[in-house]
């Protein structure tokens, strides 16, 4: 959404800008609250995608609680909670739709996040310390994000390959 909203933004279309934002207030509104987090943009976020999720077949299991007072940016979660979700969500997609799952875990008191997505592909292996996205040219760039973001707040990350399942986990210091 921040993408469209910038390229719209860069074209000066007002009016598209007003029409995105109208379709986007209809999106969320029929989005189910499955989860509350403790955080409202956690929680706008994770239940959009969780109902995207649904909607292409995809099982989610979340347990989220997320403090209230953050000591990242809310624009910051965002981006790692988008950018975590669609890969997940793209990688689930060449499983049988039983075999589909998200596992989504967020704690509290230093905030913790992990990711568990079953893909249908063997282990990945990393490249100077990283996993090569498996999208082709011109993708990656969320996880790169999400890179300099933890960074910034002296987190830690972790990414894992094993065959039929991809987990990352984050690990951010709190006020």
């Amino acid at each position: 959404h921040i993408q469209t909203m910038k390229v719209l933004a860069k074209k000066g279309d007002l009016e598209a800008i007003k029409e995105y934002l109208n379709k986007l207030d209809e999106d969320l509104a029929t989005v189910d609250t499955v989860v509350k987090t403790g955080n409202a943009m956690a929680d706008a976020i994770l239940n959009s995608k969780i109902s995207l999720a649904k909607s292409k077949g995809i099982n989610v299991k979340v347990d989220a609680h997320v403090p209230v007072k953050l000591k990242m940016s809310e624009l910051d979660l965002c981006v790692i909670l988008g950018n975590l979700f669609d890969n997940a969500i793209e990688a689930s997609l060449p499983l049988p739709e039983n075999e589909r799952l998200i596992r989504v875990y967020m704690k509290n008191t230093q905030l913790y996040i992990s990711f568990t997505n079953f893909t249908a592909s063997k282990k990945q292996i990393k490249e100077a310390n990283l996993f090569k996205t498996t999208k082709g040219d011109g993708h990656g760039f969320g996880l790169v994000r999400i890179d300099s973001i933890i960074e910034k707040l002296d987190g830690y990350l972790s990414r894992n390959s094993e065959d039929g399942a991809f987990t990352t986990e984050i690990l951010i210091p709190q006020v």
